[in-house]
């Protein structure tokens, strides 16, 4: 089997494949830091498509001399662990001291591009070479989708393949799909929560945050609901904190000009005493959205773990992120900026989740073929074969 390295890992590696944030238990350690919990889904499921006898880390901040000699003499490649590295202000440390002096290949999959609200996105110089130097080391490049691939087009990277994320493949089921039970069966729901935004990339904050407040509570009203936070500083605070934590959390949101106006109001308050979640083990996630018949929200990783565990799920799309996402695997998706309200009525259809599973089955398929293609060892297997459909003349 092979033995691998990652770039850009996030969390700690436990029972081989599993992944969970950094001492996890010691929750006071790490409360007052904001770290995304979506990032290591991609991680968790991109270890879970691999076969390997040995993992260990590529240094790309302290790196001492003679690891890039090691690197080379006792692995097999390097793979970037998926995310949004392709925008304006990545910071790749010392990768560009390391990666051009890597004899073996690089394997990127699952990677994104985040364009701006105005105008076309500007990479630096330095995220330019980074990515030709990876490019060069590869058979091909895995995307999220069209737009990803259109970004490295232009920088005149030509080896790029739309695969999608990993996160969508982690139960390595060629065949998921998902039907739909009659609404009126729908009982227990996870919604997935992003209230931080930004200008950066969000069109417009106050639309996003009172949509985002006026959804929830509808959900709350009709349904078992759970909060699903991913790190959030103030939500860790207020589901593990001391009292005095909890209190000063409280009121930062409250004191936060957007969220006091726009989104905390009193029924809401009351939701983040209640029925706020959050989990640093990624495997928890997994048993979350399994227990759950629908899941729907904003977060890109926590909507498509339900997917992956043939929950459904509504996309909720805000930026290019989510947008790109939504069309890669054809996910029922509510843009927040329509002049529509959301209705979960029209969304809970099941011709829609038939474009999800008909586009699912060939991506599947392309993720497939993208490790093929460079030449890695892993678990994708065929599925069983689907009939064709009757032609009629």
């Amino acid at each position: 089997m092979a033995k691998i390295l990652v770039m850009i890992p996030s969390g700690e590696v436990y029972n081989h494949d599993c992944v969970r944030w950094y001492e996890y238990q010691q929750v006071q350690k790490h409360i007052d830091h904001y770290h995304n919990i979506g990032d290591a889904f991609v991680f968790d499921s991109s270890l879970k498509l691999l076969n390997y006898d040995k993992l260990d880390v590529l240094a790309i901040r302290n790196v001492k001399p003679g690891d890039v000699e090691r690197y080379n003499a006792e692995y097999d490649y390097v793979f970037l662990r998926g995310s949004n590295y392709i925008h304006s202000h990545m910071d790749w440390e010392n990768a560009e001291q390391v990666l051009p002096k890597l004899k073996i290949p690089i394997l990127a999959f699952g990677v994104g591009a985040q364009a701006p609200v105005e105008g076309k996105l500007q990479l630096s110089d330095q995220s330019k070479r980074i990515w030709s130097i990876i490019a060069d080391k590869s058979a091909s490049l895995g995307v999220r989708g069209t737009y990803t691939a259109e970004v490295l087009w232009d920088l005149g990277i030509k080896n790029v393949r739309i695969v999608g994320c990993p996160t969508a493949f982690r139960n390595n089921d060629p065949d998921l799909r998902i039907d739909l039970p009659p609404l009126d069966e729908v009982k227990k729901v996870g919604f997935t929560m992003r209230r931080e935004v930004s200008a950066a990339y969000a069109q417009n904050i106050e639309t996003y945050l009172t949509r985002h407040r006026d959804v929830v509570k509808e959900m709350a009203r009709r349904f078992d609901i759970v909060m699903m936070m991913q790190g959030e500083v103030e939500e860790k605070k207020l589901l593990w904190g001391t009292d005095e934590q909890k209190a000063h959390a409280l009121a930062e949101l409250k004191n936060n000009g957007w969220i006091g106006k726009w989104f905390l109001d009193a029924e809401m308050e009351e939701l983040y005493k209640t029925k706020l979640w959050y989990s640093d083990v990624v495997s928890d996630y997994e048993d979350l959205v399994r227990s759950k018949d629908l899941v729907l929200g904003y977060r890109l990783h926590g909507n498509l773990m339900a997917l992956a565990n043939r929950t459904p799920s509504i996309y909720f799309s805000y930026d290019s992120r989510t947008v790109e996402f939504a069309e890669t695997f054809a996910i029922p998706c509510y843009d927040v900026f329509s002049q529509k309200p959301f209705v979960l009525e029209e969304y809970w259809d099941q011709a829609r989740f038939e474009r999800f599973n008909r586009t699912y089955y060939q991506r599947f398929r392309d993720m497939r073929a993208f490790l093929d293609e460079n030449f890695i060892d892993h678990k994708m297997h065929h599925g069983v074969a689907r009939p064709r459909r009757l032609q009629v003349a």
